[in-house]
């Protein structure tokens, strides 16, 4: 799943399995990782472009990032998700719920 805002990348195991997703979001704005793998749990990472010398474009790299504005993120993946596969949908709005109320303010 890709678009303007958001992309969907998830990892299978060898024998289709689940191993995991990284959802991006903000992507024209402050553009920002939640990645969740099976064993290890989550992570929350703001995306540093590289593009900050106009001389130079280097690989964009996952820096160390606090508040994810989880509703936000979960109406907007409600928005675009209506392609994918229901257990695909399903799995990821629940970790994104579980993220939820693990880091509630």
């Amino acid at each position: 799943m890709s678009d303007d805002y958001m992309d969907l990348i998830i990892w299978l195991e060898t024998d289709g399995g689940f191993h995991g997703f990284q959802l991006c979001y903000d992507k024209t704005g402050q553009e920002r990782a939640l990645t969740w793998k099976a064993g290890s749990g989550f992570t929350h990472h703001a995306v540093e472009s590289g593009d900050t010398d106009p001389n130079a474009n280097c690989t964009p790299v996952l820096v160390p990032d606090g508040h994810m504005p989880v509703e936000m993120v979960r109406r907007e993946f409600a928005r675009r998700n209506t392609k994918l596969d229901p257990g695909i949908r399903d799995l990821i709005t629940a970790r994104l719920d579980e993220y939820g109320s693990q880091h509630q303010a």
